[in-house]
């Protein structure tokens, strides 16, 4: 009996007619259920291609497929300029191929150089002595940052001490040092979620000279306004099947790609209620904070009220979440709670619970969830870790923990609706509400949130938007972190901009995004991210 076909490893022949990327007929099971199903779509030569689909829609399952961690079902196809590609796709000849990924988390090494990064995993040794010939490394990295227009980027900067938009400058150019210029395919997972916009503006108008040249980008995101600024067609996943294949975006609205990612329209989230602080209320009250990039902050934050803080990286906007909560060490300051005035300095992260301030931090992968525990496990977390006076963790009252965490996942639409469920088998937005949860559970006097809607799709963005209005109505103070505007002018009912460390303008009245991005890049209004061409938009 014969075995299974496999075609060939790809060769450099292109077909003239053919699209540069592929997919037909790809589905992948697991467990006998089918989480993909027949998705055929194309992306075209010099085009940005976005694909679309709210949390489990099966975007991230076929980012895996292309990349070549999962091994597709049988029948699927992926094709790079008319030539197969052997399934499970392997890394080495997709490359070879002309694709290329930049990830969500952009994959570099903190600690390491940018041209140490750039050449990762194609340092070449010599013959005999297997010494790095690091002028030709050099040579090779340079001319790759001048074809990108970005050569003013050192090479000898360590990725740590690069802003985020020079972040993802060194990920395109790892990318497309191995692309024929005019060719192949590069896949953005998510790569833009943590850029401000100013960043975003950079970071486009290097994506427009790449693809204006030929090269292809399948733009994976959550962002629907970048999918509507930039995206010359986008495809659409829906429960694991294609719902919209490669409509040309030019004409649409956020609301007509949210209505085609969810089979309905999506209310609600362009209302922001106001404040509803008793009168009598006492505030929240930060002050003389000081540490990192923050110089000096003294602010209040009233029972029912969202106070935003934005700016540029670098300004120390970003800092004050993990001051307050003492995961950063403060130099000084207070805040005065319900409970009583806590001293900023020396606070540790039990203590700070304790008083009742809770922090939603910007990683949920890293530093907010543990994806091997289940979604009550997370949940009840800061409970069961919390401390008595003589330093005794205090043990999990199962039957209780479970009750409460039966509750936030039905408060939170958490899908599946399992407590027992092991998080990491969550897609990222359920993952997202779990981490929500976890904190609202503590019921804190001072909830503190980084970018909460960061790479969410607008489903889980509305649940997510709502349960944070709504902890602030049930008299909390609320006080958010975030470089997104759209998410700022949602939550807030003000909005403090800091400059070199200190608050230099504060917002107030109707918030709209174009009003935040004025002032914090003290300009006009919001630049277009891309102006659409007939080849790409053919």
């Amino acid at each position: 009996m014969n075995g299974p076909h496999h075609p060939a490893p790809p060769e450099k022949n292109v077909l003239p007619s053919a699209p540069r990327l592929a997919v037909e007929q790809a589905g992948i099971t697991f467990g006998g259920a089918r989480v993909l199903r027949d998705v055929t779509m194309d992306v075209s030569p010099g085009e940005i291609h976005a694909l679309i689909g709210q949390n489990g829609s099966g975007k991230s399952t076929l980012a895996k497929i292309l990349t070549g961690l999962y091994r597709p079902d049988a029948g699927s196809r992926v094709l790079v300029d008319g030539v197969d590609l052997r399934l499970p796709v392997r890394p080495d000849e997709s490359r070879a191929a002309g694709v290329a990924v930049v990830h969500q988390s952009l994959g570099l090494v903190p600690d390491a150089t940018v041209l140490e990064n750039t050449r990762l995993g194609r340092l070449k040794g010599s013959r005999f002595l297997r010494r790095i010939d690091w002028q030709a490394e050099t040579a090779a990295t340079r001319a790759v940052f001048e074809r990108l227009g970005s050569g003013r980027i050192p090479l000898d900067a360590k990725i740590a001490d690069l802003h985020e938009d020079e972040k993802a400058v060194v990920a395109i150019a790892r990318a497309v040092q191995d692309l024929e210029e005019g060719g192949g395919l590069i896949i953005f997972d998510e790569s833009t979620r943590a850029l401000g916009r100013e960043a975003l503006e950079r970071f486009y108008a290097l994506l427009d000279r790449i693809v204006a040249t030929g090269t292809s980008a399948l733009l994976i995101t959550h962002r629907l306004e970048e999918v509507v600024e930039v995206a010359d067609r986008v495809t659409v996943l829906r429960d694991g099947a294609i719902v919209v294949a490669g409509r040309k975006v030019d004409g649409m609205t956020k609301s007509d790609l949210a209505h085609l990612m969810l089979g309905r329209e999506v209310e609600g989230l362009e209302r922001r209620p106001p404040a509803n602080a008793p009168a009598d209320a006492a505030p929240v009250v930060i002050g003389g904070l000081v540490g990192r990039n923050v110089r000096a902050l003294s602010l209040s934050v009233l029972p029912g009220e969202v106070v935003g803080v934005t700016g540029l990286s670098g300004s120390g906007h970003d800092d004050v979440p993990y001051l307050i909560s003492g995961v950063t060490g403060a130099e000084e300051g207070t805040v005065t709670l319900p409970a009583g005035q806590v001293a900023l300095k020396g606070l540790s992260p039990a203590a700070a619970i304790r008083n009742g301030i809770a922090l939603v931090p910007e990683s949920r992968e890293t530093a907010g969830l543990c994806g091997g525990m289940t979604v009550t496990e997370n949940i009840a977390f800061p409970q069961t870790c919390a401390t008595n006076t003589l330093g005794k963790v205090r043990s999990l009252d199962s039957g209780a923990e479970k009750r409460r965490a039966a509750e936030w996942v039905e408060r939170l639409d958490v899908r599946p609706p399992w407590p027992d469920a092991v998080l990491r088998n969550l897609s990222g937005g359920n993952q997202q509400k779990v981490l929500l949860a976890k904190w609202l559970a503590t019921d804190p006097s001072l909830l503190v949130l980084h970018e909460p809607t960061q790479a969410v799709d607008v489903g889980a963005r509305k649940i997510i938007v709502e349960a944070v209005r709504d902890a602030a109505r049930e008299g909390r103070a609320v006080l958010v972190a975030g470089s997104d505007e759209n998410e700022l002018a949602l939550l807030c009912d003000r909005v403090l901009v800091f400059e070199e460390g200190v608050v230099a303008r504060e917002l107030t009245g109707e918030l709209t995004p174009d009003a935040i991005v004025r002032a914090i890049y003290t300009s006009s209004s919001r630049t277009k991210l891309r102006e659409r061409t007939t080849q790409g938009a053919s």
